[in-house]
């Protein structure tokens, strides 16, 4: 597999700068916020707990709590596993070699590169910038089909762009994928951050019996150090499947993360109140910034989730920017590189409570 760039860049930079205004995670919880909501039930599971080995599929009663965000999925249909480590199983157990998969772009590498390092050709159905925000040409999808194609992959809410699909748009997909028998993949890990509930799509495991959603504990849910993702399907069989690849990675989840997660699912209102109010205030902040340097930036506001993906029109290039703004004044930022895009876009998290300070100091540089 080639390098995963996004990644080295936050190995190289994220514990150095002082301000990460790149994050795609909302502001973490502590262990103490999270251990105060436990209920007495959830609070005897923690306090009992034995580090021994786990379920591989997860721990029933975190299966249990996970099927309660769908519709049509039962916990047999779920496998807990690392978010990363989750896209890892599902490519490797559903793809072969030979295969066509169509992929969103631009998105997260490894939603790409493990099919791609796997022998299967990889076509990109690109979000497109535009006046009313990104955009997607849907008979560029029809015209991306082959006999050979097994699987289409989308993001939504995206990163880096924070777009979504309308109703009739994500009916659009799922259509395509069931007429051809396609499996459909859908990275979920921003879902639950839509500014307004309303608007929140179904997730597709739920839409479609082909269907397969990807979700987990990181964005939405503020918990990205307990590492607990999940798989997501109506058909069980697929579990089955996924298993037998998670006997060579993780084999089965921290016991301790589990029963942590068990405690955030039963406080997903209470959580999610808190994230959205950050992702609220953070977005006006961001609004009022970039509308305030029209000739310098152009700027796309999100329609959910924790990132935006705003363009430079400033002299020199985006990395220059990039570069300099954390040189000088400590503010982390990502070029749209990290997404094979080159075009001026880099990507800002709106999750961090520093959000305000952090644009201070991207202010500061601009004006110097």
């Amino acid at each position: 597999m080639r390098p995963f760039k996004l990644e080295r860049y936050f190995a190289a930079i994220e514990f150095k700068a002082e301000y990460v205004l790149c994050a795609s995670d909302c502001e973490g919880l502590t262990m103490a916020e999270l251990l105060d909501m436990a209920s007495s039930g959830s609070r005897s599971l923690w306090r009992g707990l034995k580090l021994g080995y786990t379920e591989s599929p997860g721990h029933a009663g975190l299966r249990s709590e996970i099927a309660g965000l769908y519709e049509r999925v039962s916990p047999e249909g779920i496998v807990v596993a690392a978010p990363e480590e989750a896209i890892f199983v599902a490519m490797h157990s559903l793809l072969e070699p030979g295969d066509h998969v169509i992929a969103l772009t631009p998105t997260y590498q490894s939603l790409t590169e493990i099919a791609r390092s796997k022998g299967c050709r990889v076509s990109a159905w690109r979000l497109e910038p535009g006046p009313r925000g990104w955009r997607l040409d849907f008979d560029r999808l029809k015209r991306l089909a082959n006999r050979r194609t097994r699987m289409v992959v989308i993001n939504f809410p995206n990163n880096p762009t924070g777009a979504v699909l309308s109703p009739a748009e994500l009916e659009a997909v799922v259509d395509f994928a069931r007429e051809r028998g396609l499996i459909l993949f859908s990275d979920e890990m921003y879902r639950l951050l839509e500014w307004d509930p309303a608007a929140r799509r179904p997730a597709v495991c739920d839409l479609y019996e082909k269907g397969i959603s990807l979700s987990g504990l990181s964005k939405a849910f503020a918990l990205p150090g307990l590492r607990i993702g999940w798989l997501a399907a109506q058909d069980t069989a697929l579990a089955g499947r996924w298993l037998a690849m998670k006997d060579y990675t993780t084999i089965c989840s921290s016991a301790p993360s589990e029963i942590l997660a068990i405690i955030a699912l039963q406080n997903l209102e209470r959580i999610l109140r808190r994230n959205r109010g950050i992702l609220r205030r953070n977005l006006t902040l961001a609004e009022r910034f970039f509308g305030a340097r029209r000739r310098l930036f152009d700027w796309i506001a999100p329609r959910a989730g924790s990132v935006a993906f705003p363009r430079w029109r400033g002299s020199g290039s985006v990395d220059r920017l990039c570069r300099g703004v954390l040189d000088r004044k400590g503010v982390m930022l990502i070029p749209g590189r990290m997404f094979d895009v080159r075009d001026g876009h880099f990507r800002i998290g709106l999750g961090r409570k520093n959000f305000g300070k952090a644009m201070a100091r991207f202010g500061e540089y601009l004006s110097a």
